[in-house]
């Protein structure tokens, strides 16, 4: 069964300013399709093309630079578009905001570290908030399209949220200034839908 590109969950306009029309429409349409595109030519023909996509994440190892790439770049857009919305910002609340507070000792520290990871990710990557095998959050951060599911993490545990810092994701608005975007990204996080994720990875 090949891999689908999943629709915007909102119009492609729907995150202006923070995420502009163009940058929506290049990245969702033209990037993460080539990502769908070029894991289906990947696995056609292998066991991979019968597993569920969370299966082949977790033993990327097993698999072709290709799988990884193009199979990371699935898992982690489809994650992306779902976190975001027109009625993003603002703070998590409930168990997640307690969890938060457990973890970062506020919010604001949070949202510190996962800039400071996405500012320093040398070249492309992820900024991620995961939930690690304790149930305690953490913040990590993975090069290219890697994310910490996968069994060659650094870092591993279940992303519930996470900021895509390649250049496709910020240039047309934001040029080479990773950290506004990194700022303006927080005005459409929707934390309810990362709430959910908490609770299901916990």
């Amino acid at each position: 069964m090949a891999f689908e590109l999943p629709a915007l969950p909102y119009a492609s306009d729907a995150l202006e300013p923070s995420i502009d029309k163009e940058t929506m429409e290049i990245h969702h349409g033209k990037h993460h399709q080539a990502y769908v595109d070029n894991l289906n030519k990947a696995i056609e023909g292998t066991d991979a093309a019968n597993l569920s996509l969370e299966e082949i994440i977790k033993n990327i190892s097993k698999y072709s630079a290709a799988v990884r790439n193009n199979g990371g770049g699935h898992f982690n857009h489809s994650l992306f578009w779902t976190v975001l919305s027109k009625n993003g910002g603002g703070e998590p609340t409930g168990e997640l905001a307690k969890a938060i507070n457990e973890a970062f000792g506020s919010f604001d520290e949070l949202k510190k570290q996962l800039q400071t990871a996405g500012a320093t990710r040398f070249g492309s990557g992820w900024s991620w908030l995961i939930v690690d095998g304790s149930g305690k959050l953490k913040v990590s951060s993975t090069p290219n399209q890697d994310n910490p599911l996968m069994d060659v993490a650094e870092v591993k545990g279940t992303p519930i949220f996470g900021i895509d810092v390649w250049e496709h994701a910020y240039y047309l608005k934001y040029q080479n200034k990773r950290p506004a975007y990194l700022e303006a990204i927080f005005n459409v996080v929707d934390w309810n839908a990362v709430a959910d994720r908490f609770a299901k990875a916990k």
